[in-house]
């Protein structure tokens, strides 16, 4: 036989093309089967096969995947897988790399939630600035419930006790195969025919299957679409729902969705008193700063006002006359001593202090004569004495005496 060498290959070809065909051809896709022979090595990564009454398929699911299970599997468990199928090239052994493994049973619903999630999730419908705010002090809630439920009088009970307002009821199976479309026509009845300040909708706790009818595509369209705030509370504090996360508001329990719609009028009624004790007490502190100012503005309109700057001025001039008087005396006093003074010492100066020491005054017709030369022989002349005058006729005149002849008068 005759080989052309051309159309002869290697192991490694034969086994790195089916590699490419296998891994090019097929989708990522699901598994169900049996676990057998699973190996949880320490590096992390799980070893394990799938199988069911006719076949194995041998499946990888490596650390970085593995670190999101939320259960520990074991052989003889049912799962579903979501994985690719991949071929190892040096052995030519193909197998299935695991992505997620979810349990059997619950599985199939899980990820029919996971994909619902993730489709919402990438379009938006689950981000905060789409989320309406739920009224502080509503007047009306609407309900959405089965009207024979615990949930309906829960969530009575709450609002009663809390914060009474009106409650309306729009009767709905919240399980089965016609539960979305009957919550679907309670949103549309509140928002086109009865509207309401605050929707909740939702049931008491029960098993996935249960529950599902909340993760209706149609119901969180609805919900995202409504005009009304909607509060979501479906299941127990572990269960969430696509309408949880679409919803405006999520609660864990209907209980815990009327705490949530209406306030406490106990805490309100706390509230306001602390309130109207901060006011009163910032309103008096207020009150008496402005009394404050108004009273120093008094006091300075009073020290403006002409009766009371008179009154300063005349208090002023009075000082001034005072201080003036008291200068003035002073200064009169000081004047009159030296004044005394000088009119002592004058009168020591004085021609009649002289007289009366013994001597006299010679005048000739009103002029005093101070030497003999002014005299001559038969002048009368007028002698003064301290005690009194007379007249003398001069009878003889020497150059150094003369010879006065007295007449008495």
């Amino acid at each position: 036989m005759k080989v052309d060498k051309d159309n002869v290959f290697t192991v490694s070809e034969v086994n790195r093309h089916i590699r490419n065909v296998i891994e090019d051809s097929i989708p990522n896709l699901y598994v169900e089967g049996e676990i057998a022979n699973f190996t949880h090595h320490r590096s992390g990564h799980i070893y394990f096969s799938l199988k069911d009454e006719k076949s194995t398929l041998r499946c990888v699911f490596f650390k970085a995947a593995n670190l999101s299970l939320r259960f520990q599997p074991k052989v003889g468990d049912k799962v579903i897988c979501l994985g690719k199928i991949s071929v190892y090239e040096k052995s030519g052994n193909y197998q299935l790399t695991v992505n997620r493994m979810l349990p059997s049973g619950i599985g199939e619903l899980q990820l029919r939630f996971d994909e619902l999630k993730h489709k919402l999730s990438e379009e938006g419908l689950f981000e905060n600035e789409h989320k309406k705010t739920i009224p502080k002090f509503p007047e009306s809630v609407g309900i959405i419930t089965s009207s024979t439920g615990a949930a309906v009088e829960d969530i009575r009970n709450v609002i009663s006790r809390r914060y009474p307002v009106k409650i309306y009821l729009y009767p709905a199976t919240v399980q089965g195969e016609n539960a979305a479309k009957e919550i679907i026509k309670g949103i549309e009845y509140f928002n086109t025919d009865f509207p309401v300040d605050v929707l909740i909708v939702g049931r008491g706790g029960g098993s996935q299957e249960n529950l599902f009818c909340f993760n209706d595509e149609a119901l969180a369209r609805k919900i995202f679409d409504s005009n009304i705030p909607i509060i979501s509370a479906v299941g127990h504090e572990i269960d969430f729902t696509i309408s949880d996360f679409v919803a405006d508001l999520r609660a864990p329990t209907p209980s815990a969705a009327a705490e949530l719609a209406v306030p406490d009028r106990r805490e309100l009624t706390e509230r306001i008193g602390n309130l109207f004790n901060s006011l009163h007490y910032t309103t008096q502190r207020y009150f008496a700063s402005k009394k404050l100012e108004i009273l120093e503005l008094d006091n300075a309109l009073n020290k403006q006002h002409p009766q009371n700057i008179l009154k300063d001025l005349y208090a002023r001039l009075e000082r001034s006359i005072m201080k003036l008087n008291n200068t003035t005396h002073e200064t009169l006093q000081s004047k009159r001593s030296k004044l005394e003074i000088l009119f002592n010492e004058l009168r020591e100066l004085s021609p009649h202090e002289a007289l009366k020491r013994g001597y006299s005054l010679i005048r000739k017709e009103k002029k005093i004569l101070n030497s003999i030369k002014d005299i001559n022989l038969s002048d009368k002349l007028q002698l003064i004495f301290s005690d009194g005058k007379c007249t003398a006729e001069i009878l003889e005149k020497h150059e150094n005496v003369s010879i006065i002849k007295k007449k008495k008068v």
